[in-house]
């Protein structure tokens, strides 16, 4: 795994303010909000791209194909996969994102205004589409097999791991590099979630702003960043004696065809996607032990996810651990899943679940188990990953401890 986020851009940084609930929130520094209603973010601060990639490609890519290039070279290095050594035909890239092409898009309009055609740089033909990320970490690993980027709102992060799952099952590759990196801290984008009134507008107590499942909540707090993974069929990973983290289990997404926004009030797209997975994993629903929600802190969302929770698990649901760490990383929209499924491995991987930062006093239906206060340390073997977005995308990850038995 490979992670660059505002909350840490190693695995071991990421963990540690995740599990002590070190929020990232500060005053937004790269262009002036003195007079929007939401002034703070979770910016990445002292980046320096030329640490993953050359100069001259760090001064070619947005900043969101920067954090995708870095986030991914790092789980490359984790995985101690050696791209030279094995087929590059049996090697695949997945990227989600959703605004990647914003920056330089922008930059674009503005030239051109000012200058005309003639200061549109050719280069923005690469730099500025949607797939750009995709083909250039497959440019940068060498990876030749397989090339696609995803775009399912904040659904995109889980779903690419999904999509890298499918691959290799179909025995198209052995190997699969999947995440996501976002880039959303621009002006024009910022003007839009103001507008939408999505975001949360505590300025003044950044660290405190975002409260998921709160009866104050009032929206999320809007962050950066991006997170990859490695995806490796068993036998080839144990062929190279790889260290092996955790076992997907099983992948589920829906469709709910209800609103261009607004989820379903009942959940029924969250709670189908979560029935796919289940299925897919060949897990009866008692078995699973911690959830990692979208948990955006808007007052539609919490209460949706709770409810469609509840349908599913029934009486199991006051016994589940659940929580959402976007208090403490932002939220990442296209990246949010690839990001919040380094959460779940590494909760896993400690056996610790992590708390919901700044959740004082439940909101009403939001009554299950969130984790508030401090982390938790627990016996887990399986895990879920809950990714919501715009259009009613919905999809679902559970990912568990690795056995041989399974």
């Amino acid at each position: 795994m490979g992670v660059i986020a505002a909350n840490g851009k190693d695995l071991q940084t990421f963990w540690s303010t995740i599990r002590n609930g070190i929020s990232a929130a500060a005053p937004v520094t790269r262009f002036d909000t003195s007079n929007a209603p939401t002034r703070i973010a979770a910016e990445i601060q002292d980046f320096d791209p030329t640490r993953y990639m050359d100069p001259k490609t760090a001064r070619r890519l947005d900043r969101s194909l920067q954090y995708s290039v870095a986030a991914a070279r790092l789980a490359a290095q984790d995985a101690k996969l050696e791209f030279g050594e094995i087929d590059p035909d049996r090697v695949g890239i997945v990227e989600a994102t959703s605004l990647s092409n914003n920056e330089t898009a922008a930059r674009t309009e503005i030239a051109y205004s000012q200058r005309g055609y003639r200061a549109a740089s050719p280069l923005a033909m690469i730099n500025g589409y949607c797939g750009g990320g995709s083909g250039e970490i497959a440019l940068e690993l060498g990876c030749k097999g397989h090339s696609i980027t995803c775009s399912s709102g904040s659904a995109s992060g889980n779903d690419v791991m999904g999509y890298a799952i499918s691959m290799v099952q179909n025995d198209e590759v052995d190997v699969m590099v999947a995440g996501g990196a976002e880039a959303p801290i621009l002006r024009q984008i910022w003007g839009v979630f103001c507008q939408t009134k999505v975001m949360t507008r505590n300025n003044d107590n950044p660290k405190e702003a975002m409260r998921p499942f709160d009866r104050q909540r009032d929206g999320f707090l809007l962050g950066e960043g991006g997170g990859y993974h490695v995806l490796e069929e068993f036998s080839h990973a144990l062929s190279r004696g790889a260290r092996i983290y955790a076992e997907v289990f099983g992948h589920g997404r829906s469709s709910e065809a209800y609103h261009p926004v607004a989820p379903h009030p009942d959940g029924l797209g969250v709670h189908r996607a979560i029935e796919k997975a289940l299925r897919k994993a060949r897990l009866h629903w008692t078995e699973v032990d911690y959830i990692n929600v979208h948990g955006t802190a808007t007052e539609a969302n919490d209460i949706v996810e709770t409810r469609a929770i509840k349908r599913l698990f029934g009486n199991h649901a006051s016994k589940l651990a659940i929580s959402s760490t976007k208090p403490v990383t932002g939220h990442l929209l296209a990246a949010a899943g690839a990001i919040e499924t380094i959460v779940c491995v590494l909760a896993l991987q400690h056996q610790e679940i992590p708390l919901t930062l700044n959740l004082k006093e439940p909101a009403a239906e939001c009554d299950l188990d969130y984790v508030p206060s401090r982390s938790r340390p627990y016996p887990m073997r399986a895990v879920m990953n809950l990714s919501c977005g715009f259009g009613g995308k919905n999809s679902c990850l559970i990912l568990g401890r690795h056995s041989v038995e399974r």
